[in-house]
């Protein structure tokens, strides 16, 4: 899979065909393991998850994951480019980020996935995160969708407008309509890519103040907030601190690439 560099930003924009209606996957069955639900590339279609999906009705009965894969290199490639394909050895994490998307809370709590989290996706550089977490836009309710936001742009703004950076991430990262207000969800893309700025001389770990200040609005707001990086845990306590990390087992569900992913842009 090919991650984009430019086009990201603009992932909150596509229309998706798949019916925003869809709540929830019919499970395969109970008994049934991962390798058993997640299909293989030979059978597929013997191992879809859900009959297809009905038209016109207010409430679809599932989603089909062979329906769900081709959507998703048909957008793909408008996005990405001709050369982007879903890898079948990605299905798994796929199909978790979809139990997410939709929440599907049998399956969630089958793969213990809390629904009130965010995502962090880790893995090996060019494995394809920014891409999926782009197209994963496509799942979600209009309202809900996530804004796709690379931390090295975050830092370049923190140079530019100073302290007010962490503000337009946190306390006022809120979408009104009207009287009502509800939280923005951000995704911040390529965690550990920043560096520390400063701001008329005084030092600041920019994206550390920013994921402590979304901590209280997760507790306080139920601001969710999604992440991708090619971080470690420990390498993330090293740049961020032992309070982030801490804070983050809170806020993410981890969902990771192997360490073996090849990169997808060769």
């Amino acid at each position: 899979m090919t991650e984009p560099s430019n086009q990201v930003s603009n992932s909150s924009k596509q229309e998706t065909s798949i019916p925003e209606m869809i709540k929830t996957i019919q499970s395969l069955c109970n008994s049934k393991s991962i390798e058993e639900m997640v299909p293989k590339e030979k059978d597929l279609k013997a191992k879809a998850i859900s009959p297809s999906i009905e038209k016109g009705k207010k409430q679809a009965k599932g989603y089909d994951f062979e329906e769900c894969i081709t959507f998703l290199n048909k957008k793909g490639k408008e996005q990405f480019g001709e050369n982007f394909a879903i890898n079948p050895a990605d299905y798994e994490i796929i199909f978790k980020l979809l139990v997410y998307a939709i929440k599907d809370s049998a399956n969630a709590a089958r793969f213990n996935i809390s629904l009130s989290k965010g995502i962090l996706l880790s893995g090996p550089v060019g494995c394809g995160k920014t891409a999926l977490m782009t197209l994963l836009n496509n799942f979600i309710n209009q309202s809900n969708r996530h804004v796709m936001r690379s931390c090295r742009e975050v830092s370049f703004e923190f140079i530019q407008d100073g302290y007010e950076t962490i503000h337009k991430y946190s306390k006022n990262a809120f979408s009104r309509k009207g009287e009502n207000t509800w939280p923005r969800t951000y995704c911040f893309d390529d965690l550990g890519t920043e560096n520390n700025l400063k701001y008329y001389g005084n030092e600041c770990n920019v994206m550390a103040e920013i994921l402590l200040s979304r901590y209280d609005l997760f507790v306080q707001k139920k601001m969710i907030t999604h992440i991708t990086t090619n971080l470690s845990a420990s390498e993330i306590e090293s740049m961020y601190g032992s309070r982030v990390r801490s804070r983050m087992r809170e806020m993410f569900n981890l969902i990771s690439f192997s360490m073996d992913c090849k990169d997808k842009r060769k």
